[in-house]
């Protein structure tokens, strides 16, 4: 039977299925459950700023409502045990207590001088590594790219100063060239990339006329996007690459790994098709590799990469490739569709 293990920003892993943050790895019975079937390791869901802190002001308010009526009542207010990051941070710490496999914190911080102290006490609670949501969704139209890029390595720098554990960051594709900006990351000594988060978009209800966001699963087809970075970033980066989005079924895994993944995150398939899919996704892996001859994942990975490909528009300008030397093809197949 050939061997699933693989390395992954220096840890191991027993295979390159990792589950990444959702609702099914907040909770301890959940997380064991994705334990029992297999997954190499799994992510604990964001530490968002934004929800720190609107909790924060919330608690502030309800500890305020009345307490001018009488002075002593001030005595009333209950000690906050957990108030703030210290319920997370405690969750976090029993999640990585309870694990056998290897478990990921994750910081979404909104503000630079937040971003390295919420750091730190992510890496205090034992955790093996931590996974970094790097990203900025336009809102103004005064700030130019460069300074978002300038101000996020910045904050990587900063980290990288205080915490010793491996770092991943997980980008968007929402970069002029991502390319550029991952080789500036790698620079700095982060660890891992995870390519690419995944956002929810909003929506509008036009029968009731009213803003909605919907919750969107990842289809297969998702997975074209990170499986070509995979393909170019293989042999040029430093840090190991964790492909994430739309990676579904074995066969999306064995994809990414032929292209250079290290490893794959997968999120949208166990809501498909529940967590008892994670058995079903290693076990087609082990058998094709079995069926090929692989005895490890390194003796294919990346075999199919730009860096080892004979085709060098398979990962560059691929979308023309088909129109250009095909017409006739690609004319017939469009009329069909």
């Amino acid at each position: 039977m050939a061997s699933l293990k693989t390395s992954y920003m220096g840890i191991e892993l027993k295979n390159p299925v990792i589950v990444g943050a959702c609702s099914m790895t907040s909770n301890l019975s959940s997380i064991r459950k994705i334990e029992d079937e297999g997954a190499g390791a799994l992510v604990f869901p964001s530490l968002f700023e934004e929800q720190i802190e609107l909790e924060r002001m919330k608690l502030e308010e309800e500890l305020q409502t009345g307490s001018h009526l009488y002075a002593e009542m001030i005595n009333i207010f209950p000690e906050m045990e957990h108030a703030g990051s210290a319920e997370h941070l405690m969750w976090v710490r029993k999640a990585k207590e309870s694990m056998g496999i290897p478990v990921f914190a994750s910081l979404n911080a909104i503000n630079r001088e937040t971003w390295a102290d919420y750091a730190l006490q992510l890496a205090d609670t034992g955790v093996d590594g931590l996974e970094l949501n790097f990203y900025a969704t336009p809102s103004g139209f005064d700030r130019a790219g460069s300074d978002v890029e300038d101000e996020q390595i910045a904050i990587l720098k900063e980290i990288k100063q205080k915490v010793k554990i491996p770092i991943s960051v997980k980008l968007s594709v929402y970069y002029t060239n991502p390319l550029n900006f991952i080789r500036k990351l790698d620079e700095v000594g982060v660890n891992g990339f995870v390519l690419f988060n995944r956002f929810f978009q909003p929506d509008i209800d036009i029968e009731d006329e009213k803003n909605i966001f919907p919750f969107n699963f990842s289809s297969e087809i998702d997975n074209r996007l990170p499986l070509r970075y995979a393909g170019l970033l293989y042999g040029n980066v430093k840090a190991d690459v964790c492909s994430s989005t739309g990676v579904i079924l074995a066969k999306d895994v064995i994809k990414m790994l032929l292209a250079g993944s290290t490893c794959v995150q997968v999120v949208s398939s166990l809501y498909k098709h529940k967590v008892t899919h994670l058995k079903t996704i290693i076990d087609a892996l082990n058998r094709w590799m079995d069926d090929k001859g692989y005895g490890d994942i390194d003796s294919f990975r990346g075999t199919l990469s730009r860096k080892n490909s004979s085709d060098p528009w398979r990962y560059t300008r691929a979308q023309y490739v088909k129109l250009l030397l095909h017409s006739d093809q690609f004319m017939r197949e469009a009329k069909i569709s």
